[in-house]
């Protein structure tokens, strides 16, 4: 069994890429198992880096060193591959997906000697228009705002969270609303204000949206949020982030389901665990046990994901 550990040097600012280096060596050298540590140096280069160590056939298990965005790489290099698990050894600002798991596991998936002594089991995927998604996707207002941050993060006096609320300002000025066609039973075609896909449970840095949904059930969690004006966004936002949906049922419904198919007459921006795709029409569609993904030592498996 071969270990590879995956580090993305632009996620956080927890460690910096020799210093983490020098802890996986540390860590890995102890045990006597072959390991190896790649940088990445672009764009989904973890995908290939996985998919091409994969290639000899031999039992690999491979660590995404850094935040979610990192990890959906990793799990889509993973994906489908029967020799190949895959698990979170988070560095990122977010680390969102792993919260499911309750927060004495998030403490464990810190633990790099709990992750190698680890068990793999299957869980489910969102494939999105040929990509994979293991957490949340989402279009409309959130999807546009989340993804649009990196526009505002490198301007002076605007990083960080501030980054964030000046791409919300912005995003809701210039319109909340997308007309949409959404094929599903009860949807009719129409104004939404977002439409989110849950495989996972956390996203955008805490939000909460769908609290019983979880990667491992063989459904997909949608959230659907109706027309709103400025002010019903602002009443809506609060409980959408803490899984209150039942709230205000008028305007926010969740549905289950396989696949969902969405269209609209402009490109859409769409979320899949944080990275951007864009589309005028995206399926939505679930890949049940798709990937093995690796559990820390001791976990309590989706103790906490309610």
């Amino acid at each position: 069994m071969k270990h590879l550990f995956i580090i993305n040097p632009a996620a956080g600012k927890k460690l910096d890429t020799d210093e983490l280096a020098a802890r996986i060596t540390e860590t890995a050298s102890a045990r006597g198992e072959p390991f190896e540590i790649y940088v990445t140096k672009g764009p989904m280069d973890a995908c290939g880096k996985v998919r091409g160590a994969a290639e000899s056939g031999e039992e690999l298990r491979v660590y995404a060193c850094g935040g979610d965005g990192t990890l959906n790489e990793c799990v889509n290099g993973a994906a489908c591959l029967p020799n190949v698990s895959v698990t979170h050894f988070p560095t990122g600002t977010g680390n969102d997906f792993i919260r499911v798991f309750g927060a004495a596991d998030v403490e464990r998936f810190r633990d790099l000697s709990l992750l190698m002594d680890g068990t793999a089991v299957p869980l489910d995927l969102i494939d999105c228009n040929g990509r994979y998604s293991i957490n949340i996707c989402s279009v409309g207002i959130d999807a546009r705002i989340g993804t649009q941050v990196h526009e505002y993060s490198s301007k002076p006096l605007l990083s960080g969270g501030a980054a964030y609320v000046a791409s919300l300002v912005v995003n809701v000025f210039r319109g909340i609303n997308q007309h949409l066609k959404i094929s599903h039973e009860g949807f009719e075609e129409g104004d939404y204000a977002l439409v989110c896909v849950c495989n996972g449970s956390y996203y955008g840095g805490g939000f909460h949206p769908v609290p019983e949904a979880a990667p491992d059930d063989g459904v997909l969690d949608c959230l659907v949020v109706k027309k709103v004006s400025v002010f019903g966004f602002a009443r809506m936002v609060g409980r959408y982030s803490k899984g209150r949906y039942a709230d205000m049922s008028e305007i926010m419904t969740c549905h289950r389901g396989a696949e969902f198919k969405i269209e609209c007459a402009e490109p859409l921006d769409i979320n899949i665990d944080g990275e951007l795709m864009r589309g005028s029409e995206v399926r939505f569609s679930l890949r049940p046990g798709a990937v093995s993904f690796i559990l820390p030592k001791g976990s309590d498996h989706l103790a906490g994901r309610v």
